[in-house]
């Protein structure tokens, strides 16, 4: 390539093309709409995953597992990392937790989990706590506040089927 061949083929000013305007324009008769077909009307436009008619690939594809759309995300941190994190006597909030960098990504509720050890008198306030991690927190001389949060889902459970009691 040379740089006066950088620019070809670029037009900054490029005039509308005019379709239906006769056979000598090479867009006339059909306007480069094709022959017949639902796109040849005017006002007709597609969705952005149609594919012609035919079955979309969104469902052709099998769909497998659980996925729960309604859930909240839950970040688990272990009371190791509120070790490593935080000096004594510190209040630790999701707030806090999340300047800190100990909970990165996306989440909605904190989970404090019991694994490792602490040492450290802190002032922990989460959303859930684990029995090991609660036991653990106040151990050290620290104190544990339970955040309110969106209820979970609870799902309903079957009714018993009443059946008519045989022979009567």
């Amino acid at each position: 390539m040379k740089l006066n061949d950088v620019n070809k083929g670029i037009h900054k000013h490029s005039r509308r093309l005019r379709v239906g305007r006769g056979p000598g324009s090479g867009r006339g008769r059909t306007a480069g709409r094709g022959n017949k077909g639902q796109g040849q009307l005017a006002g007709w436009s597609s969705p952005s995953i149609f594919e012609g008619g035919g079955t979309p690939l969104i469902r052709r594809i099998p769909k497998r597992g659980f996925h729960n759309s309604h859930g909240l995300i839950v970040k688990g941190v272990n009371v190791s990392r509120l070790e490593e994190a935080f000096a004594s006597g510190s209040d630790v909030t999701p707030q806090t937790l999340r300047a800190s960098g100990v909970a990165k990504g996306i989440w909605q509720q904190i989970k404090i989990l019991g694994e490792g050890e602490i040492s450290k008198a802190l002032k922990v306030s989460a959303h859930h706590f684990s029995a090991q991690a609660k036991a653990k927190i106040l151990a050290a001389g620290g104190s544990v506040s339970e955040l309110p949060g969106p209820a979970p889902l609870v799902r309903k459970t079957k009714k018993a089927s009443r059946k008519k009691p045989a022979g009567g």
